[in-house]
């Protein structure tokens, strides 16, 4: 049987992974077929119950990340943050959160190191990867912005309880913390609609560079802003190519350089994307 694997969400028409997995199975010389399915939450235990033997892992993207959590043996990540976007079948069936080593990577690659103050917009299951690379980063003080003041609430009692960081809340569109050195945005762009004006990207005077994990359509009016500026401007592209590269190595065995990956993606997208 051919080795399968595919990604699953919803929506799921527009994702981009079955472009870098093929990638990676050329340069790998694998004869693996990789393909998207529309998934809703509901549908999801039985559906991956459901596969046989010719599976070999599932990509999860929202509104999954919870449900995937819960179908395998975690690693360390998936149990920090209680979100997974990666499934290895075969054997024990393994969940893992490649997000965070992907975001991370991104960061690092375009040259976003060791940041102390960071603003986060977003409290969700993408949103506690990104906290969590941002301290693995080096950030000990963030601003986390978002609508609901109950959810702020308990995702600065996860953060502030499991790492080692301090978390100020703040409603969404309040002006940036002047000492913030990056800007993650894990929110969509219609949740940023007449909001932009009071982030002031041009006016931060420590901010280095802006990280809009959402890559389609691509510049967001953020990243567009951000670029105006002369800010580095990192795209949920560069996150989901670094991620698939952690995916692609749990899933086969063997690794692809991110460069292989990433040129496959912006050649894809056709879009020219910072790293």
């Amino acid at each position: 049987m051919t080795p399968r694997a595919a990604v699953l969400g919803s929506p799921i028409s527009h994702s981009l992974s079955p472009v870098i997995h093929a990638a990676a199975y050329d340069w790998l010389g694998l004869d693996w077929e990789y393909g998207r399915v529309e998934l809703q939450p509901a549908e999801f235990a039985a559906f991956v119950d459901g596969l046989d033997d010719s599976w070999r892992g599932l990509s999860v993207t929202m509104p999954l990340k919870e449900q995937a959590a819960a179908c395998g043996i975690p690693d360390a990540d998936v149990l920090l943050t209680g979100v997974a976007n990666t499934v290895v079948l075969g054997g024990q069936r393994r969940v893992y959160n490649t997000d965070i080593a992907g975001l991370a990577d991104a960061l690092h690659a375009a040259g976003l190191r060791t940041p102390r103050v960071a603003t986060l917009i977003g409290n969700g299951a993408t949103a506690r990867s990104a906290l969590v690379a941002l301290v693995r980063s080096g950030v000990r003080l963030i601003e986390v912005q978002g609508r609901d003041h109950g959810r702020l609430a308990a995702f600065r009692d996860w953060a502030e309880g499991q790492l080692d960081v301090e978390v100020q809340p703040r409603s969404l569109g309040a002006p940036l913390d002047p000492a913030s050195e990056i800007l993650v945005s894990t929110a969509p762009s219609v949740a940023l609609a007449g909001r932009l004006d009071s982030l002031e990207v041009e006016h931060c005077p420590a901010l280095r560079g802006v990280f809009d994990v959402i890559y389609h359509p691509w510049p967001t009016p953020l990243a567009a802003r951000a670029a105006s500026a002369g800010r580095v401007v990192v795209s949920g592209l560069d996150m989901l190519a670094h991620q698939a590269r952690y995916q692609v190595r749990l899933m086969t065995g063997q690794d692809v350089p991110a460069e292989v990956l990433l040129s496959a993606v912006r050649a894809a997208a056709g879009v020219a994307v910072a790293s």
